[in-house]
């Protein structure tokens, strides 16, 4: 059994992905068993979501997280979801001393709370929130390449059984909802397509340094990320693999025509857990 754990980056996807039954959910299913397979229960999760915004890197270091339904005018049964954790302290003292260590500034909060970027695929992935976890608050206003360098600060924590997951959406542009383009049977638009997989490809070339210039080289970057904090997680994901190992595609799947749910692995045991999913 491999025992230093690939680094993922998890396309969380709508909130509504927590009640409805479909691939992506499906693909969740498998995904925590195939890693407890491939390399044993993770002693923590180490969480980096689109939604956990901050000046600065801070960890949650509550002792207890609970759910955080952060999005308004769903249905009323997604409300009543619940996926509380344990937290992690001790490992937060940990990991602000390897971000101090590579000259970045990290703060610790007493404060706790999973926001649906985090709990949503971790609720099918462990269902029984029987693992701690911590979420790290990250600043959106980073350069890629920063964030991947704060990544490769997290590197130590794979070797440690800490699973480092990042989430986001590989491609995510809402307003195209309001254009018009929201058809939930719509093919996948070309320009997805395109940007997906210039991803994929750049990923399993290790091309990091395209990767992080992804807003001047890669199609329709713009268009599929307005803004970036959906995407960013997966440099943060990517850096903390610590080595240069091809990053593995482990699932790929187009909502609407435009959402992106792909996700990824990194690190010498991404290998191994697609090998794991395919048995």
């Amino acid at each position: 059994m491999d025992t230093r754990l690939p680094t993922l980056y998890v396309s969380h996807g709508s909130p509504m992905t927590a009640l409805e039954e479909g691939a992506t959910t499906a693909f969740w299913r498998r995904l925590g068993p195939a890693i407890d397979a491939a390399f044993g229960r993770p002693k923590a999760v180490l969480a980096i979501s689109g939604h956990s915004l901050t000046r600065e890197p801070v960890l949650l270091a509550a002792a207890r997280h609970p759910t955080v339904h952060d999005f308004y005018g769903f249905p009323e049964p997604l409300y009543a979801l619940r996926y509380d954790a344990d937290g992690a302290p001790a490992l937060a003292l940990e990991v602000a001393g390897l971000l101090r260590a590579a000259g970045l500034n990290a703060q610790l909060s007493p404060e706790g709370g999973l926001d649906h970027g985090i709990w949503t695929p971790l609720r099918s992935m462990y269902p029984d929130a029987d693992i701690p976890v911590l979420p790290l608050g990250w600043p959106p206003n980073w350069a890629p390449e920063k964030l991947f360098a704060l990544g490769r600060a997290l590197a130590p924590l794979a070797a440690q059984g800490v699973l480092v997951m990042g989430t986001g959406a590989i491609t995510h542009n809402l307003r195209l909802f309001a254009g018009g383009r929201g058809d939930p049977a719509q093919p996948e638009y070309p320009e997805s397509a395109a940007f997906r997989g210039w991803i994929a490809d750049k990923a399993a070339a290790a091309d990091w340094s395209a990767l992080n210039d992804y807003r001047r080289q890669a199609p329709h970057a713009a268009l599929m990320h307005p803004t970036d904090e959906h995407l960013l997680p997966l440099h943060v994901a990517a850096g903390a693999a610590g080595d240069d190992a091809p990053g593995r595609r482990l699932f790929a799947e187009v909502q609407w025509g435009h959402l992106g749910m792909d996700a990824y692995a990194f690190g010498a045991g991404a290998q191994a857990l697609v090998t794991q999913l395919s048995s």
